[in-house]
């Protein structure tokens, strides 16, 4: 087949904010329509190849840049006013649009670790608007008193600093351990994210990558964390739901597993059934790990398995 190429176009918001997008079209009719939501301080367009892979395996994919992130930004790392709560907003509204065209397939969101925290808020108040939903690389699901103390420590730094600035105090908060495990392999401070040195070196070389959201923008992405791990918002979450989550077993952000553990665990005490896939050393970007092509294959063949059952 050709080459899928990735096209780019322009979304107007509800708040007429415009959203950069890129749209990935299979050679024939489209089995699903799959929109992927990005990690924080990165952008859409570095999932070409995985976008790539799943047009290659008859899917329809379109993608966005968040508020504060790539070609949307006015400026890297501000949301903007509620942008935590726009920018779930924004994903409601992108897949309502392209759905439009495609009324009779199956709908997946597929979100990558701030991406998929968005996911997991998503489902709270818009999954009628999707038949499936992918995860990879989540935090999980952080204990409520780190929760509280994110929230001050946000409030206090966007006083102390204004609202256009970054933290380092909230950078180390996020970010500041996740490299200890991978000192010995370079001095990038980014090894973490894969084993896969190219890929590293790329994001590091990428100017839209590698910021972290200024304080105003994080608290109100721990506001977002803390609607979602509410219990009243998971009993929204419909349990019929296909839900795959899977990560690297050597991410850092998950805390050794145990806040996927305290997600998988509040999810399936409300009746949520969600398989999982957890990969021998990986790490946090799964997608760009020296294994991804076994990666992707188990999301299309896990996506196949459930688009079948699905009746529209």
């Amino acid at each position: 087949m050709d080459d899928p190429k990735m096209e780019q176009y322009f979304f107007t918001s509800s708040d007429d904010t415009i959203i950069n997008a890129y749209r990935w079209k299979p050679e024939g009719p489209p089995k699903a329509l799959i929109h992927l939501s990005h990690g924080m301080g990165e952008h859409a367009a570095r999932y070409d190849w995985t976008a790539r892979k799943l047009t290659e395996s008859g899917y329809l994919v379109t993608a966005n840049d968040h508020r504060g992130h790539g070609k949307t930004a006015e400026v890297l790392g501000d949301f903007g006013e509620n942008g935590w709560a726009l920018m779930v907003s924004d994903l409601s509204e992108l897949i309502k649009s392209n759905a439009e065209d495609y009324p009779d397939i199956p709908v997946v969101l597929f979100g990558h670790s701030m991406g998929s925290m968005l996911g997991e808020h998503f489902v709270t108040q818009f999954a009628e608007d999707i038949d499936i939903l992918v995860l990879s690389g989540s935090p999980g699901f952080s204990p409520s008193l780190l929760g509280w103390i994110s929230r001050q420590l946000c409030r206090f730094e966007n006083w102390r600093l204004g609202p256009r600035k970054e933290s380092a105090l909230l950078n180390f908060l996020i970010f500041g351990a996740s490299n200890k495990n991978f000192k010995t392999e370079g001095d990038t401070g980014f090894e973490w994210l894969t084993r896969e040195a190219s890929e590293v070196k790329q994001y590091i070389e990428d100017p839209l990558c590698g910021f972290v959201p200024f304080p105003a923008s994080l608290r109100s992405m721990f506001e977002g964390v803390k609607h979602m791990q509410d219990k009243n918002s998971i009993r929204c979450i419909p349990k019929s739901l296909p839900i795959y989550l899977f990560s690297g077993s050597a991410d850092p952000v998950h805390g050794e597993m145990a806040n996927i553990n305290r997600l998988l665990a509040a999810w399936k005490n409300q009746g949520l059934e969600i398989e999982t896939c957890f990969y021998e050393d990986g790490r946090h970007e799964m997608l760009n790990e020296t294994n991804k092509e076994e990666v992707i294959q188990s999301v299309v063949d896990w996506l196949a398995l459930k688009i079948i059952g699905i009746k529209k």
